[in-house]
Formats: structure tokens, sequence, C-alpha cells
């Protein structure tokens, strides 16, 4: 017998259609295979796809998987803010706080009201882990692929950080190096095999938009060739860990007991698809250290449709 599932197009960390991050969103998707979910995560060909499943026990209210066009990844930041605003919009979900069950855990997200029966979607990351710094040979293999010079490197190291699902931190140093980068997508899904991290997120804090962006903190472009991602629009799994790079390294100004660091990323220019995350950075008030991350955006409908399996 058939079936017929609700299929969404979302943009997050936006409020402009067709910028920001588009996500699959496939709510009550019980039933569907991981077959079929994969099928549909290739069909509509963005970086991730969501399906909304039932709980699986009492530690959690909602469960989510998470696929590129090509494999199934633990976690995903925008396609978690996407998945939870249609649950928001639905009607599905309650104000305030969920649990939801990822392949990183059970994690909390906060659905916020904003403005004009709006939501803004709050997405508690894994705490930070650090390391490795990538070693020498490594390091020369990635400005290598990455098409850069020693000297294009801004300030701070070449590190693996993760808040759920790893990526490679790797500062610039201008806006001008960052927009121009070109790199050779099959070396760098190569070395990702090597140092067991799929995603390469390149960030900038030089040269911040005075307007129409105020705030903005760094601006950022993350490649994932490895997992079938040769570029992603804006990165929640991205951002969050840079917040806490950046809090670790004090590459932020930072003051005795201060409890929240609180910032703006923007990803996505480069691809003319621009949007922005909002990070906190819980830190440890004595030893000014990371110890949890939160993201937060907006999003909006694309579209919806139906599917008949």
């Amino acid at each position: 017998m058939e079936k017929i599932y609700r299929v969404y197009q979302v943009d997050a960390f936006t409020r402009a259609r067709f910028t920001g991050n588009p996500a699959g969103v496939v709510p009550d998707a019980d039933g569907l295979s991981e077959a079929q979910m994969q099928a549909i995560a290739r069909e509509l060909h963005n970086s991730e796809t969501a399906f909304i499943l039932r709980p699986e026990a009492d530690d959690h209210d909602v469960r989510v998987r998470f696929f590129t066009p090509t494999t199934e990844v633990p976690i995903c930041g925008h396609a978690t803010i996407a998945a939870h605003y249609v649950r928001a919009i639905e009607g599905s979900a309650p104000r305030g706080t969920v649990r939801q069950l990822t392949g990183a855990g059970v994690l909390q997200v906060d659905i916020e009201p904003t403005d004009g029966d709006d939501f803004r979607i709050w997405m508690h990351q894994r705490p930070p882990t650090f390391g490795p710094v990538l070693t020498k040979a490594v390091r020369h293999a990635l400005i290598a692929a990455l098409a850069i010079d020693e000297q294009d490197l801004g300030q701070g190291p070449i590190e693996i950080v993760s808040t759920g699902h790893s990526k490679v931190m790797v500062p610039l140093r201008s806006r001008t190096v960052l927009d121009q980068l070109e790199p050779d997508l099959s070396a760098l899904a190569a070395l990702s095999r090597d140092i067991g991290c799929n995603g390469y997120h390149l960030f900038t804090l030089a040269d911040p938009d005075p307007d129409p962006a105020p705030g903005v903190l760094a601006h950022a472009r993350m490649f994932a060739p490895a997992i079938g991602i040769p570029e992603d629009p804006v990165t929640g799994n991205g951002n969050g860990p840079l917040g806490a790079y950046l809090v670790r390294h004090r590459l932020v100004s930072l003051v005795s007991g201060q409890g929240v660091f609180s910032c703006t990323m923007r990803q996505g220019e480069a691809m003319g698809r621009a949007g922005e995350v909002k990070v906190e950075i819980t830190i440890d008030p004595g030893a000014l250290m990371p110890s949890a991350v939160r993201i937060g955006g907006e999003a909006v409908v694309v579209f919806r449709t139906e599917l008949r399996l």
C-alpha cells in the first residue's frame, strides 16, 4: 500500500529564500527504509536531509537521522535547525526545549518564538573536543590541496575540533584569500581518509562587515568532498566548533568571570547563499575554557511537496 510522505525544502540560517543552507526535511518518516532515506537524500541533493522519526525511549522526544547525497552522518547543524523549524510551524513541537536522539547522542534543541509568530531554533551541541593539531607533513598536504601558500594562513593552529561531527579548523589571514579559494576537492577527500575527518572549515577574523551585518565576528567556508559535499553554504557543525576554538586559543577577547561568549558567524557569501549562525560558548569561569556550545538560527520554507512510496 502506498504511503504519502510530506517533504520540505527549508533554507536554514536565514529568513530570505534562496540564501543560507538548504536542507530537506521529511517529517513522520517512520516506515521509510534506510535505503529509501538515502535515495530521497540523493534525489533532493541538498548537503543534508533530515528524517524525523518517533522516539525509541523515554530519554528523548524525537529521533532525527541525517543523510548527505551519499551517506548517513551522525548530526547536522543546519538540518537540525530546518527539522525543528518544520516541527514548530506544523505544531508538532512545543515551544521550549525538546530532546532529539541523533547519531551523536541525545541533544537538546530550544524552540524560541520570535516576532511575527515565527521561530528561532537553538541546537545544543556536544561538549567540544580538540585535537589533534595537524602534523607538519599533513599540514603541507592540506596547504597544497587548498592551493594556498603558508603566508595565507592566519593566527591559530590547524586543528581538528568536534562538537559531534569533527571539522578541521583552518585560519586564513584575509577575506580575499577566503573568497578566492579553489581547492583540489579530490586531494581534500583523500586527505580526509588519512586524518579521519571529513570537513575543512576555513575562516578569517579579518575585515569584519560593518554593514549590513554589524557584529559578524568571522567569515567562513566549509568543504567536505569525502561525504559528497563539495562546499557547504552555512555549517552549524563548523561554526559551533569554531566558536569553541576561538575561545580555547584566546583569539577573541575574554574577561575573568565571563560566563558565555556570544558571536555571529557568516558563511556562504562565495556561493551566493549567505547566512548567519549565532554561536554561544559557555566558558569555565576558572580556566576560561569552552565547556558547552549552542548554535542558533532562523529558517524559511522554500517549498512543500508530497512523495508517494
